[in-house]
């Protein structure tokens, strides 16, 4: 081990590569300030290397952003608990109250550093082709639609129901209250306001519809 790589990881690291560890330091500076701007010098003084040590482990930089987002995006997750994935359990209702506060609170913490790598669209293409670090895998929409057809087969939803679309609906709401400010503002975006009864406005609208009320 270089003198280097053992002051990187000598405070102990429950048994880090040095690969590891870059991300991590990589992670941690995402969480505090976001992407924009971050550069190679950055991340080797947070994981007390030298400059060089990056490229000995990733194929740049940009590769090394990747994968510290997916770390990223993943901690953030983890942090906002278990989504509800059991159909039958508790109320449509309610749980599609969780989907959407899991959705907004998750859009909230991850978007901004996405939008710092606007101008780096090598970044995101690598970001892309990383499994979903979202919903166990599948993203946020297919798990919310996952769960939503499990309910129809239970015969808590309508048959009819595209639940598909019902879980764009779900999630566009989740972006529309994020996107608009980092567009605007860009990272620097005050923290996302959620309005009062948007949570019940949404759910009852997707449960409900928006057509016209139903004759006897």
């Amino acid at each position: 081990m270089s003198p280097r790589k053992a002051a990187a990881l000598r405070d102990g690291d429950g048994g880090q590569s040095l690969r590891e560890h870059l991300i991590a330091a990589a992670e941690r500076l995402i969480s505090r300030r976001g992407t924009a701007g971050l550069t190679v010098r950055d991340i080797a003084r947070e994981a007390q290397v030298a400059d060089g040590v990056l490229y000995n482990h990733f194929a740049g930089k940009e590769e090394l952003l990747a994968l510290a987002l997916h770390a990223h995006v993943e901690n953030v997750e983890r942090e906002l608990g278990e989504l509800p994935s059991r159909a039958g359990a508790g109320t449509v209702e309610d749980n599609l109250r969780a989907y959407i506060a899991h959705g907004v609170a998750l859009h909230a913490a991850i978007m901004p550093a996405f939008a710092g790598l606007i101008a780096r669209p090598e970044v995101l293409s690598l970001f892309a082709g990383l499994p979903n670090p979202v919903g166990t895998g599948l993203g946020l929409r297919v798990a919310l639609a996952g769960y939503l057809r499990a309910e129809q087969d239970l015969g808590r939803l309508r048959r009819e129901v595209n639940v598909e679309a019902a879980a764009t609906m779900i999630v566009g709401a989740c972006h529309e209250l994020v996107l608009p400010g980092l567009l605007f503002h860009g990272s620097a975006a005050p923290p996302v306001q959620v309005p009062p009864g948007f949570v019940d406005d949404l759910v009852t609208t997707v449960l409900n519809g928006i057509g016209p009320a139903r004759t006897r």
